[in-house]
Formats: structure tokens, C-alpha cells, sequence
């Protein structure tokens, strides 16, 4: 086929670039497609390997936690019952002085009231023998002159 007309050369030409890169155009937006594609796939499997080695590291630490808790819960547990023994016998020791202080003071009170009641007694003997009385004949004289007489039948 012979052209002689320019303008259809020309108008030939053109239709055959557009054809063609109307072909390379959508082959490229297709390899385009399929990187993007291959670029998620590839960012989505690191993720999800990154989630994966988060979670085993938290779970990790979370157990290392919980040993450390229990550890320090039985050592505060140990301490506590120490110091609830030391204050148990403390309170026991204190009871026990607190006791003997008392029972000395009672002692020393008895003693007192003891001695009082004596020297009390002693004055009361000394008055009545100043008085004219002398302590156990007035008494008596006191005793015979209540005593009732049986009447006689």
C-alpha cells in the first residue's frame, strides 16, 4: 500500500503510537498494581511477625512480674510473721514485769494497811485507857452490865 497523501501517513503513524502505548501504558499500571500488592503483603506479614514478638515480649515480662509479686508478697508475709512474733513476746514481757509491779505494789499496800490498822488499833487502846477504861476490864464491866438475867419461874 502506497500513500501518497501525507496527512494520512501522518494520521497512520499517530494511530499506531496511541495503540501502542495505549498497550504499554496499561501493562505498566498493571506491574504498578502488583508491586503496590507485593509491597502490602510483605508490610502486613512484618507487622504481624512485629505483633508476634511484642506479645511474646509482654508476656514474658508479665510472668517475670508476677514472679517478682509473689516473691515479694511471700518476703513481706515472712516479715510481717516475724514482726508479729517479736511483738507478741515484747507484750508478753510487758505483761509479765506489769504484773510483778503490781504485785509488789499490792505487797507494799498490805503492809501499809497493815501497819495502819495496828498503829490504829494501838491508839484506840491508848484512849480508852486514858478515858478510865482499861481496854478489856471495861469491857467486860460494859458485857455484865447488858447481860440479861433469865427470869426465874
Amino acid at each position: 500500500m502506497k500513500f501518497r497523501n501525507t496527512k494520512v501517513k501522518l494520521a497512520i503513524v499517530f494511530a499506531a503510537l496511541l495503540l501502542c502505548s495505549g498497550f504499554a501504558f496499561s501493562q505498566s499500571v498493571g506491574a504498578d498494581v502488583d508491586k503496590a500488592a507485593d509491597k502490602t503483603a510483605d508490610a502486613t506479614k512484618d507487622a504481624a511477625h512485629a505483633t508476634k514478638k511484642a506479645a511474646k515480649k509482654t508476656a514474658h515480662a508479665t510472668d517475670k512480674a508476677a514472679d517478682k509479686t509473689v516473691d515479694a508478697t511471700k518476703d513481706a508475709a515472712h516479715d510481717t510473721g516475724h514482726a508479729t512474733k517479736r511483738a507478741a513476746v515484747k507484750t508478753k514481757h510487758a505483761t509479765v514485769k506489769a504484773a510483778d509491779k503490781t504485785e509488789d505494789a499490792t505487797e507494799d499496800a498490805a503492809k501499809d494497811t497493815g501497819h495502819a490498822a495496828k498503829k490504829t488499833g494501838h491508839s484506840i487502846k491508848k484512849g480508852t485507857k486514858a478515858v478510865g477504861h482499861d481496854g478489856k476490864e471495861g469491857c467486860r464491866e460494859n458485857r455484865r452490865r447488858n447481860e440479861v438475867v433469865p427470869a426465874k419461874l
